[in-house]
């Protein structure tokens, strides 16, 4: 299994930005799909973003035009750079690889409010 941990979370105003990291245990390298998702209570999961190996990106409605996804299979890195930050947006963030059963990680915690 790889393991991931995720990092960058914290409180900000609206129209603020984080920049969120999810640090791999293992290589990336041959993993097609990594993902960001994220998760309110009384919600469902919400994919908010996806890659692919090659670079292919998807954004939820919700994110498009204000997040951007990015990797470094080199380093075993996913990016998630956020940016005009909502109130809505608040959520505890995590990293996957929606084709793999890896354990979910523990998340990382995004507040947004003024």
């Amino acid at each position: 299994q790889v393991q991931f941990v995720e990092s960058g979370g914290g409180s900000v105003q609206p129209g603020g930005s984080l920049r969120l990291s999810c640090a791999a245990s293992g290589s990336i390298f041959g993993i097609y799909l990594m993902a960001w998702a994220r998760q309110v209570p009384g919600k469902e999961r919400q994919l908010v973003a996806s890659i692919t190996s090659g670079g292919a990106t998807y954004y939820d409605d919700s994110a498009k035009g204000r997040f951007t996804i990015s990797r470094d299979n080199a380093k075993n890195m996913v990016y998630l750079q956020m940016s005009s930050l909502k109130p809505e947006d608040t959520a505890v963030y995590h990293c996957y690889a929606p084709d793999r059963g890896d354990s979910w990680g523990q998340g990382t915690q995004v507040t947004v409010s003024s």
